[in-house]
């Protein structure tokens, strides 16, 4: 397989190109990192988001949008597929770098990860990317420091300026746009954390709601979250029959039906604390080739409207 990296970065050099078009910014830090602003100080869009999400997904996922109503009003659905669901889900997309330093602190996705290649999904898929350039993605409501950059930098073995941060907050177009792409992300680690091997996942296709930008960042993460747990819908083709297939959709019993925003709040927004079988879609098919095709779980508009505010009164 080609480097994720490098078919990233010409991603990367679509967005530099068109900077204008997309409503988003970009400049150098002092060591010669470039920052993509994708919602810190611009606006960004909704093409901004899909190609972000393609940048983290390294182009190897196609991403789509629709317009569908939720409560009786129309809302923007964006989707996922993906044929290479290891590389491009686990290996890139998948936000799981907490990056942190003294004046910085962001959650990061992208394939800059495969530079690293320490977490468990890449030893299972036997994939280790080597390049000179990277990008990261970073979901966060600061400007990215040199220091941060410089940690991206030393961890991936790349000069500072290879490096390439795309930065926005969950409360902007992109990060609402991005967040919603992750369904089949979120339904293909939930099935290979049941034990499922990555390498029979053919293909994963994902669809949410984009929710309306909130407010604040608590506001967004709550929203972000219910638009993939009551609204999100995956369609996953595997290779084996498995007898967990129903753990992969969100599912904890206890919580399931309360706005994320309250289930954060009672935790005093420790998400430590939050059950995982609360992350994951709302409803999936699973296609096993040549066996039976299963469908798990559903949808819940009326969550949807309380946590999206929806005004279908007037």
């Amino acid at each position: 397989m080609e480097s994720l990296n490098r078919m990233a970065i010409e991603l990367v050099d679509e967005a530099l190109e068109f900077t204008e078009e997309l409503n988003v910014g970009a400049y150098e830090l002092e060591n010669e990192t470039t920052v993509l602003d994708f919602g810190l100080e611009f606006d960004g869009g909704i093409e901004a988001g899909l190609l972000c999400t393609e940048i983290q997904t390294a182009g190897l996922a196609t991403p789509s949008r629709d317009l569908t109503e939720i409560g009786g009003a129309p809302i923007l659905h964006v989707g996922l597929s993906t044929d290479q669901p290891g590389l491009a889900l686990l290996c890139s997309q998948k936000a799981s770098w907490e990056l942190t330093t003294e004046d910085f602190e962001a959650l990061g996705s992208g394939p800059a990860r495969a530079l690293v290649a320490e977490e468990t999904e890449f030893r299972r898929i036997g994939y280790t990317d080597a390049f000179d350039l990277t990008a990261l993605a970073l979901e966060t409501d600061e400007q990215p420091t040199e220091a941060a950059a410089e940690q991206v930098a030393a961890l991936t073995d790349v000069e500072t300026s290879g490096v390439f941060l795309l930065a926005y907050p969950t409360a902007s177009v992109v990060g609402s746009v991005t967040n919603a792409a992750r369904v089949a992300e979120h339904a293909t680690f939930n099935l290979v954390e049941l034990g499922y091997d990555p390498l029979d996942v053919v293909s994963a296709t994902g669809r949410a709601p984009v929710p309306p930008v909130a407010g604040d960042e608590q506001t967004a993460i709550g929203r972000t979250n219910d638009a993939v747990a009551y609204g999100g819908t995956a369609h996953l083709v595997v290779r084996e029959d498995f007898d967990a297939f129903d753990a992969v959709v969100s599912s904890a019993p206890e919580e399931y039906g309360t706005p994320f925003a309250d289930i954060f709040e009672d935790r005093d927004w420790s998400f430590e604390e939050t059950s995982a079988d609360l992350f994951g879609p709302a409803k999936v098919t699973v296609d096993v080739l040549g066996g039976p095709t299963y469908v798990y779980g559903e949808t819940d508009e009326n969550v949807l409207v309380e946590s999206f505010g929806l005004d279908t009164n007037r």
